[in-house]
């Protein structure tokens, strides 16, 4: 099957889908917000078609908390209380279906207390057994419904990428309702995978920060990386545009994982989670993960440093803190708290690797974690390597600069917004 690009395009953001070109009308609740223009989401534009897309077929949401509605009701709760959704079966990704999950878990198989739904585990399930899964669910049709944050080590987009996968294996039609980056999608940014490097924070090569959508990632994926393509429709949003953060979006915000509070934090990620490859902690168990960064021993000489580089859009403040869980829990560590002063400026991938040379060069006790993770988070040995032997960040992010631009080549084939 083959997707027609133009009718993605047409004015007023029709309904983009494999052999259909139907519009989708606006939501009747489409009152924008104070001071913003409110984006229609793609399950917004399917409820506001009657959910003629899912007509006549079992369907299953492979969703999390994020999932909602602009009133902040979960779509899977609204499905499941109309009529014109045969809504049979739910699927939870890392952090399960509710949330409830920290990092590396998942909430398993249960009965959903609100619906009675059956929700079904995908976490770390791929190939045949996720098809497996589509299978006994007894589901015509998968429905994406998620929020992303826009990394490439963020795994609901593998999540998704699997999905597509096991739905083709499975014989399933796979439906993705579009949702913002809360980032912008203006560049794609950083290293781009090696593939010899794979694993779920990173299947296919794609940049660190990929400056897609999930509805993007998903026409992509079907079209570069499948070996067979999945029956893949789409439904974009209408008044999301590629230079917008979160924030003009008029949607609430959910945290999609627990570590990922709020937008700002989703603005640093793709660069300050590099420290997860790292002996230093990236702040998780504290208010600001992400945000802040640092490990005992390390004082306000990594502050100084950072702020010589000059970075655009972001300062260093030295900071001390103490994680309630992960690494140092319960000690007292020095670092770095980021604040970004310009958005519109900054860099997270460029910051993130000049916080790694800096703390490299201002603390003896710094290492690399022994599996050498930050291999997997970066796509190969490449920055590993280079800063172990002494290059600069301007040194580190050119090396990867041929590979980014075949990257934005292929990207820009399967963007759907301006």
């Amino acid at each position: 099957m083959s997707l027609s690009r133009r009718s993605l395009l047409v004015a007023g953001g029709a309904l983009g889908a494999v052999g259909t070109g139907a519009a989708l009308a606006p939501t009747a609740s489409a009152a924008p917000d104070a001071g913003r223009h409110r984006v229609r989401t793609g399950f917004e534009r399917l409820a506001a078609d009657g959910y003629a897309l899912l007509a006549g077929e079992r369907v299953g949401v492979v969703t999390n908390p994020t999932g909602v509605t602009a009133g902040a009701r979960h779509v899977v709760d609204v499905m499941h209380a109309d009529e014109r959704v045969d809504l049979v079966a739910v699927f939870g990704p890392e952090h399960g279906f509710r949330g409830t999950a920290q990092a590396g878990g998942s909430e398993g198989r249960y009965d959903d207390p609100a619906t009675g739904l059956p929700v079904y585990d995908t976490y770390l399930k791929s190939g045949q057994p996720l098809a497996d899964v589509f299978t006994a669910s007894g589901v015509d049709t998968v429905v994406f419904d998620i929020q992303d944050v826009g990394a490439r080590f963020y795994t609901y987009i593998w999540t998704l990428y699997d999905c597509m996968v096991a739905a083709a294996l499975a014989g399933k039609r796979f439906v993705v309702l579009d949702r913002p980056n809360p980032v912008t999608g203006r560049a794609a940014l950083g290293p781009v995978l090696d593939r010899a490097f794979a694993t779920f924070v990173g299947r296919e090569p794609i940049a660190q920060a990929h400056g897609m959508t999930v509805a993007e990632l998903a026409l992509l994926f079907n079209a570069e990386f499948l070996t067979v393509p999945v029956a893949l429709e789409t439904v974009r949003m209408t008044g999301w545009r590629r230079t917008d953060f979160f924030d003009a979006s008029g949607l609430p915000w959910v945290p999609p994982s627990p570590n990922m509070p709020t937008p700002e934090t989703a603005l640093v990620y793709s660069g300050t989670c590099l420290f997860e490859g790292t002996n230093l902690s990236e702040g998780r168990g504290t208010t600001r993960p992400f945000e802040l960064l640092g490990a005992e021993g390390v004082d306000r000489r990594w502050a100084e440093a950072a702020n010589a580089l000059g970075l655009p859009g972001v300062r260093f403040r030295e900071a001390y803190f103490a994680p309630t869980f992960s690494k140092f829990q319960g000690k007292t560590v020095g670092g770095v708290q980021l604040h970004v002063h310009d958005r519109e400026a900054f860099d997270p991938v460029r910051t993130g690797v000049g916080l790694l040379v800096t703390a490299r060069r201002s603390w003896s006790g710094f290492a690399w974690r022994a599996d050498h993770w930050i291999d997997k988070l970066t796509g190969s040995t490449r920055v590993r390597t280079l800063i172990d032997a002494g290059a600069d960040t301007d040194e580190v992010v050119g090396a990867w600069e041929a590979d980014l631009t075949a990257f934005r080549a292929v990207r820009r084939e399967h963007l759907l917004y301006r």
